[in-house]
């Protein structure tokens, strides 16, 4: 296949085929070698997008007021945490005022919540759910069965898990510093 013609439809795909799973295994063995922190914020970068993406979704959907996407966003939470709310978490990982829970998640943590966003946004969007009552649901049920996945793999519940004494902000700060650092050094190579 490797080695076949590329102008032959099927060899295009095997070659294509290959050189996409080539690439996936570069990227998890890239993953794989980051520290918990860098793991941290990619997949916290992620989660902004995918969280625009489904807000967009949900719209579309019908949760249209701030109330409504509220209930909306609670309901997720509450189906991968076990009924927990916003709030409980919030308080379960002895936040402050004004700090987001999302920005004090673990790796592992907050890869479950970005399989929920994802999910849920792929589920509203082939569903073609149109009302809000119903996105709210849809989200709830994403949740839970994501917990249940947890549940049946032996995993650690989320609410469970360690809350990281650095927040994100914390951790993008300090790499900022430490680039500055080297930066003033000239030490800078051009792939950090």
């Amino acid at each position: 296949m490797q080695n076949g013609d590329p102008r032959k439809e099927v060899i295009a795909l095997g070659q294509t085929y290959f050189a996409i799973q080539t690439y996936r295994q570069e990227v998890a063995d890239h993953f794989n070698e980051l520290s918990e922190d860098n793991r941290r914020l990619v997949v916290r970068g992620d989660i902004k997008q995918w969280n625009q993406m489904l807000a967009e979704t949900a719209h579309k959907a019908g949760v249209i007021t701030n109330e409504e996407f509220a209930i909306f966003q609670n309901a997720g939470y509450m189906g991968l945490y076990g009924g927990l709310d916003v709030d409980d978490i919030h308080t379960k990982k002895g936040l402050e005022v004004g700090q987001k829970i999302l920005d004090y998640m673990g790796s592992t943590e907050l890869i479950a919540n970005l399989f929920r966003i994802s999910q849920t946004e792929e589920k509203l969007r082939k569903d073609e759910v149109d009302n809000a009552k119903m996105a709210t649901s849809v989200h709830y049920s994403v949740g839970r069965e994501v917990r249940t996945a947890i549940e049946k793999i032996g995993g650690t519940m989320p609410e469970d898990l360690p809350t990281p004494e650095k927040s994100i902000q914390q951790i993008e700060k300090e790499q900022m510093a430490r680039l500055k650092a080297k930066a003033k050094k000239g030490k800078l190579m051009l792939d950090e």
